[in-house]
């Protein structure tokens, strides 16, 4: 029987090492981090995801900005916040909330944000800096995943893993930062043929398709560490990952679970760039 990498409980142990890191900033050299969050329009899941994100920051001592703007909020009005916030000597770390509406372009967005205070690494220059492996910020979700494998002692160095989705949120920054820690990586995806032979090698699998329970448990070798990035939602409400959970369990050394495992993460991992980028103002 697998071990369930709990995320809950290792995300946990970050915030309370975040907590002191902010409390040092804080006594030391006079600095809050702080973390601008705009969210344009008023789609339910982001609603609920902004408000996740303003809780755990109060839960380490960050300063939360919100920005809620209208729906027909216009591109260069948002553009505009964004370089008021580029300016901001308080604001260490700009998030914008995904997806937007319609009639703004993500990726001027995203372009408008400074490096220096792209808190999810989607910047092109964060996104270069990472590929040469000398990373500004780390995207938040490959990020956690990388945590989740260290933590738990999962060695890296020379192992073959494989990275199912190739999306530039997940999949490709995963494959840099797992080459980045010596792995050999096979970077897989919906046209990849004979997926399944392919994760029957792997020691390690990262799962970031977005398709409910598509890997199944007998396509993992014995022993194998499974990190599943999947939130799927079934026919009967309940939620799942990309992975059959059930039948890998028996199989495989260590898994996560969905929900619990890599979505904790993720804010922990947000909150961490925020940390990170406030101690650069640090003379």
């Amino acid at each position: 029987m697998g071990k369930i990498i709990d995320g809950k409980e290792i995300a946990r142990q970050i915030r309370l090492q975040l907590r002191e890191e902010v409390q040092t900033l804080v006594a030391e050299h006079g600095i809050t981090p702080g973390l601008a969050v705009i969210l344009v329009g008023s789609n339910p899941a982001s609603q609920v995801y902004v408000r996740m994100k303003k809780q755990a920051c109060a839960e380490v001592g960050i300063t939360s900005f919100s920005h809620e703007l209208p729906a027909e909020t216009s591109e260069g009005a948002l553009l505009s916040l964004i370089d008021t916030l580029n300016n901001h000597p308080s604001v260490h770390g700009i998030l914008v909330q995904l997806p937007q509406p319609a009639h703004i372009h993500p990726q001027r967005v995203l372009e408008a944000i400074s490096p220096d205070k792209d808190v999810d690494g989607f910047h092109p220059r964060n996104v270069g800096l990472l590929a040469i492996g000398a990373p500004l910020f780390r995207p938040c979700t490959p990020w956690g995943c990388l945590v989740l494998l260290q933590t738990s002692g999962i060695q890296l160095d020379g192992q073959q893993a494989v990275v199912v989705g190739r999306s530039n949120i997940v999949g490709k920054p995963m494959a840099l930062l797992l080459l980045a820690e010596q792995a050999t990586v096979t970077l897989c995806h919906s046209h990849t043929r004979h997926l399944a032979e392919l994760i029957a090698g792997a020691d390690i699998v990262v799962a970031a398709i977005g398709r409910a329970e598509m890997i199944r448990g007998d396509w993992f070798k014995p022993g194998a560490v499974v990190i599943d990035v999947g939130m799927n939602r079934r026919a009967d409400g309940t939620l799942c990952g990309d992975v059959a959970f059930a039948e890998a369990l028996p199989r495989v050394a260590a898994i996560t679970p969905v929900p619990g495992g890599v979505g904790p993460m993720t804010i922990t991992m947000l909150l961490k760039n925020t940390v990170i980028g406030a101690g650069r103002c640090v003379a």
